[in-house]
C-alpha cells in the first residue's frame, strides 16, 4: 500500500457489443472521474442525456440470478456488470464514471479482457488523495445450501480461493489460489470466459436469459467437449472464471479489499451474500489510509479512518 494514490483514467474510452441475456446491442463508456467518487453507473440515453445514476456498491444490488444486477428504488439500472466491475478492480481503477444506453454491461468475449484492453487504450493518473482500503480484520462466514464463503483478514493485500466442483468430465472439482494485482489479474485471471452447459440452453432461453450467448462471447460445454473452435484458454479456466466473478461482485465494498475471500462451490449469490456479511458486522472491517510518501518523519504510521456505518442488514450465517 505504501505511497498508493488514487487513480482514474487519463482519457474517455468506449466500447460496444451485445448484452449476453437481453442480447440487445449496448455501448459503454468510462470516463475519469474526481477522487473519492468510486465507481459510479451512469445510464443514458440514446442521445446522451442522463437518465439515472447508481455508485457501484453492496447496497446497489438488486438481483444475483445468473449475473449481478445494480439498481436503486427505481428498479434495475444494469446487469451483468462483474466483468467490468473485476477489470477496474483488478487494475486498480478507484475512480471512474461508466455511461451505458443498454440494461446489461455488454459481455464481449465473455472474459474481462476486452475491458482490460480499454482501460490500457484510456490510461490511469493518478490524483492526489492517497487510497482508501476496507480491511478484514475478523472472519465473516457465510453457508448456503452446499456453498461456503469466507472473508478473513490477510495481511498481505487482497486474495481470492476458489473451489468449484461440476459432476461433468471435463470440469470435475477445480481449484486456484490467486494474490489479486495488475500482473497476476492480467495473466491468470482476465482471459477466463463466462461458461455454460448445451443442455441448460433452452431453460435459459424460455425463463428470458442467455439471449445474445453465442459461441463467440461463452464457453459452451456438451456432454463430452467444449464446442468452442479454439477450446480452453486455460485448462482450468472454469475455476479461473469464478475468481474473475468473485473480484467482480467484491468490488460492490465500494472500496479495494485487503483480506483473503474464499468460495466453495459459489456464485453471484454467495459473493454478494458474504460481502453484505461483511459491511453488516462493523466490527470485522475497518477503513485504512495508504500512507502519502513523503519525507521520513518518526511515528508516521498507517492512518485508520473512521466511516459512519451505513445501515446493511443483518448478519448472515
Amino acid at each position: 500500500m505504501k505511497g498508493a494514490k488514487q487513480t482514474t483514467l487519463r482519457d474517455e474510452v468506449a466500447v460496444t457489443g451485445v448484452g449476453v441475456h437481453s442480447g440487445r446491442t449496448v455501448t459503454l463508456s468510462l470516463l475519469p472521474a474526481d477522487d473519492d467518487a468510486g465507481i459510479v453507473f451512469q445510464r443514458v440515453t440514446a442521445d446522451g442525456s442522463l437518465e439515472r445514476e447508481v455508485r457501484a456498491d453492496v447496497r446497489a444490488v438488486t438481483a444475483t440470478e445468473f449475473a449481478t444486477v445494480l439498481g436503486d428504488a427505481k428498479g434495475p439500472l444494469c446487469s451483468t456488470a462483474e466483468h467490468l466491475l473485476a477489470a477496474l478492480r483488478g487494475l486498480h481503477v478507484d475512480n471512474v464514471v461508466v455511461e451505458i444506453d443498454g440494461p446489461e454491461v455488454p459481455i464481449m468475449d465473455g472474459s474481462a479482457m476486452p475491458f482490460v484492453e480499454a482501460l490500457d487504450q484510456a490510461g490511469l493518473t493518478d490524483r492526489a488523495s492517497p487510497r482508501r482500503f476496507i480491511e478484514v480484520i475478523k472472519p465473516v462466514c457465510v453457508s448456503v445450501g452446499g456453498a461456503f464463503g469466507e472473508l478473513r483478514p490477510y495481511e498481505h493485500g487482497f486474495r481470492v480461493e476458489a473451489e468449484i466442483e461440476f459432476d461433468h468430465p471435463l470440469i470435475g472439482k477445480q481449484d486456484l489460489a490467486v494474490d489479486v494485482t495488475p500482473d497476476t489479474f492480467r495473466t491468470e485471471i482476465a482471459r477466463a470466459r463466462t461458461f455454460g452447459f448445451m443442455k441448460d440452453v433452452s431453460k435459459l432461453w424460455s425463463a428470458g436469459y442467455a439471449l445474445g450467448a453465442s459461441l463467440d462471447n461463452t464457453l459452451v460445454v456438451s456432454e463430452d467437449r467444449v464446442l468452442n473452435p479454439e477450446g480452453l484458454r486455460f485448462a482450468d479456466e472454469f475455476v479461473r472464471h469464478k475468481v474473475l466473478d468473485a473480484i467482480g461482485d467484491l468490488a460492490l465494498a465500494g472500496l479495494p479489499l485487503i483480506g483473503a475471500y474464499k468460495t466453495v462451490r459459489g456464485g453471484h449469490k454467495l459473493n454478494n451474500a458474504v460481502l453484505t456479511a461483511l459491511m453488516a458486522n462493523t466490527s470485522a472491517w475497518r477503513v485504512v489510509e495508504a500512507p502519502v510518501d513523503r519525507p521520513r518523519a518518526r511515528g508516521h504510521a498507517e492512518l485508520a479512518v473512521g466511516v459512519p456505518a451505513a445501515a446493511f442488514g443483518p448478519d448472515v450465517s
